[in-house]
């Protein structure tokens, strides 16, 4: 690919070395996509995929990724999301102790996105055999949702035991070990979860994360809810 002089001359790089860096990070993306399923992908890691080749130019590696970025929607249909990791909200507004599981630092992470319309999405691409996850993400960003955002990790799993799901639960016919399942959301940035020390004792809070509160999820989400409020309230006719 030739690229404008002014990139050319700013780099002083090859355009065939750029070519094959750029389709490193997308196979990387696409593999770890893969292979961690769905969870976000750090910019840090993708920096430090180009800089470990000796390219130590300045803005270089947001060049890379950004090629990478145009080339996967371009060509393999993907939209690649910036996310920005969010704070747990005790540790954002409060001073008190507390210990969550994820790195402030950790600040930016990519997630891919197919860009087909639903529809065919469903049809030609899902993977029929993990429907049952996207449910149960469905159901739990809606419980904390519903929840005012977050919620105590004793009151979720009272939710989902109404649901048939039990917190000790190793061999689920669908989910296997349930809590591990859950864990999986935490990994994937739909939650953060936080342990919190409290009068009572350490107390684990579930909240939504920046996946779950990224624009097209969340406006589903509370059009779903609005639509079971809307249905429940709806008065019964009689004959």
């Amino acid at each position: 690919m030739s690229y404008p002089p002014e990139i050319a001359s700013q780099f002083d790089i090859p355009d065939l070395e750029k070519d094959k860096l750029v389709g490193e990070v997308i196979r990387y993306i696409l593999f770890k996509t893969e292979q961690n399923s769905g969870c976000p992908i750090r910019r840090e890691e993708l920096t430090q995929l180009i800089t470990a080749k000796g390219y130590k130019q300045r803005n270089f590696p947001s060049f890379v990724i950004d090629e990478a970025k145009s080339k996967l929607s371009s060509i393999f249909g993907y939209e690649m999301r910036e996310l920005q990791r969010s704070r747990p909200s005790a540790a954002a507004n409060t001073g008190r102790a507390s210990q969550s599981q994820q790195s402030v630092g950790d600040a930016k992470s990519y997630i891919i996105i197919s860009k087909l319309p639903s529809d065919v999405y469903g049809k030609f691409v899902e993977d029929k055999s993990s429907v049952h996850l996207s449910g149960l993400t469905f159901v739990v960003i809606g419980i904390i949702h519903l929840a005012g955002g977050k919620i105590t990790e004793e009151n979720l799993w009272h939710h989902l035991k109404r649901l048939g799901l039990h917190e000790n639960e190793e061999n689920h016919p669908k989910f296997s070990n349930t809590k591990q399942a859950l864990e999986a959301l935490v990994q994937q940035r739909y939650l953060q979860k936080e342990k919190v020390n409290g009068p009572e004792g350490n107390i684990v809070h579930y909240e939504l994360a920046e996946r779950a509160l990224d624009a097209p999820i969340y406006d589903k989400i509370k059009e779903y809810v609005a639509q079971m409020v809307q249905k429940d309230a709806t008065p019964l006719e009689y004959d």
